[in-house]
């Protein structure tokens, strides 16, 4: 099986609509990539690009030495699952399989021992005679799997093939396609919105937003080591608390952050005060996961104090919402752009007719041409960053803290919360860390 790679792949629908917008992405031999992101954010036209049911507007896509970006889908040897499955309900469980080795006319025997094969791997071998009305959501999804295993394909691409299952059945299918994606050692490119079961089953995670990517990495690098704002709210039960700070500096070079009425330092010999002890009154966003808080005795260095508004017991611990008057923000809106559209004109044009008016003189011709490449090349940065992002909406809201033992507390109480400075993430105004992180 190949690896896949797209270079500076985008999309625009309509000459209007931009969905995808210059990515790049190298998926290893062998590798389940997970694009995740919220709805609209282009992860499944990027997976259609990559099928061959869409063509890229610009860039290219490679499976190992081979571009493929004009090979048709029939022979781009890829098995696409769905997110309903799209089983034909006339036939049965078998004959679905069956389906693609009949059309390639592959010998009845040898396909019968295909189809029972990855039968007993899905474990639906006891369903095969079965139509699929009298299946279950996850029966038939699993039958859905095998057609699109049976005739062993270069790349495996799934769109949220268990988001319409109940959490039971989405757990255990969930555990059975990471363990059969492993053993098939087929490369893997998974799309779904949900957190968990990217965490769960990707070698790496893309994370995409507003038709690009935020951040790639394994799922432990992305969850402690985010590259953005946006990456550390997306991921994470409860959601990361973002507090809004202002850089403050001493005369002896001691860098804190200033939430208003309370503070907190970071040690001199911290990476980020080398970083912000040029940068005295500059507004910052500062991360902090649920277990980076301790309560503690007054007085204690490094101490946020608040009014202890609620408690949630979660079984393991206890959630504490405290209110300590500090300005949270959104993720979801910090560093977004507005999307903007190309002008309508008569249609959407494909790369080819891209090309050709770049090469001929035609972009005059072609109403729309122009306008469209002009777009996309203003668009294209190597870094996510983006030239008019919104403000990030501010908020008072509650930090939320992960509490171990909550005995002795109330709501009304004051508490005293210790900072793991460690456990800090520092974004500047448009969301990136301010020790930018290579993968």
């Amino acid at each position: 099986m190949p690896g896949i790679r797209l270079d500076s792949v985008s999309k625009v629908f309509d000459g209007r609509h931009l969905a995808v917008d210059g990515v790049s992405l190298d998926i290893a031999r062998g590798e389940c990539m997970v694009l995740l992101g919220p709805s609209g954010c282009g992860k499944t036209t990027l997976l259609r690009m990559i099928a061959g049911l869409e063509v890229p507007t610009e860039g290219t896509l490679w499976f190992g030495r081979t571009e493929i970006t004009d090979l048709p889908p029939k022979e781009r040897g890829v098995a696409l699952v769905f997110q309903n499955g799209a089983l034909y309900p006339h036939r049965t469980a078998r004959e679905n399989i069956l389906f693609p080795l009949r059309m390639a006319a592959e010998d009845a025997a040898e396909a019968d021992a295909k189809v029972t094969g990855v039968a007993n791997i899905l474990g639906i071998d006891e369903t095969l005679d079965r139509f699929p009305k009298t299946l279950s959501g996850g029966e038939r999804q699993r039958v859905a799997i095998g057609r699109a295993l049976v005739r062993k394909p270069r790349v495996f691409l799934m769109d949220e093939p268990l988001s319409n299952l109940d959490a039971t059945m989405r757990t255990e299918l969930r555990q059975e396609i990471g363990a059969m994606v492993r053993d098939l050692d087929v490369t893997t490119v998974y799309v779904t919105h949900d957190q968990v079961e990217a965490l769960t089953l990707a070698d790496r995670i893309a994370i995409m937003r507003n038709g690009r990517i935020e951040d790639v990495g394994t799922s432990e690098q992305i969850f402690h080591d985010p590259a953005t704002a946006f990456t550390a709210g997306f991921l994470g039960v409860p959601r990361i608390n973002l507090m809004s700070a202002t850089v403050r500096v001493t005369d002896h070079h001691r860098v804190s952050l200033d939430f208003g009425n309370q503070s907190i330092s970071l040690p001199p010999i911290d990476r980020r005060s080398l970083i912000l002890v040029d940068h005295d009154g500059e507004r910052v966003i500062v991360g902090a996961r649920s277990h980076a808080f301790t309560t503690a005795a007054s007085g204690e260095a490094n101490q946020l104090t608040g009014a202890l508004r609620a408690l949630e017991f979660h079984g393991s611990e206890w959630m504490a919402f405290v209110q300590a008057d500090i300005e949270l923000i959104n993720p979801d809106l910090v560093g977004r752009t507005t999307r903007t559209t190309t002008p309508e004109h008569g249609g959407g044009r494909s790369r080819h007719a891209n090309a050709a008016a770049r090469g001929s003189g035609l972009s005059t011709l072609i109403p729309g041409v122009r306008q469209v490449q002009d777009k996309l090349l203003r668009r294209r940065r190597p870094h996510p960053s983006t030239p008019h992002p919104t403000t990030a909406s501010h908020r008072r809201a509650d930090l939320v803290i992960e509490l171990n033992d909550a005995r002795g507390l109330r709501p009304g109480t004051k508490v005293h919360l210790t900072v793991d400075t460690e456990r800090l993430h520092i974004f500047d105004e448009s969301g990136h860390r301010i020790d930018r992180i290579t993968r």
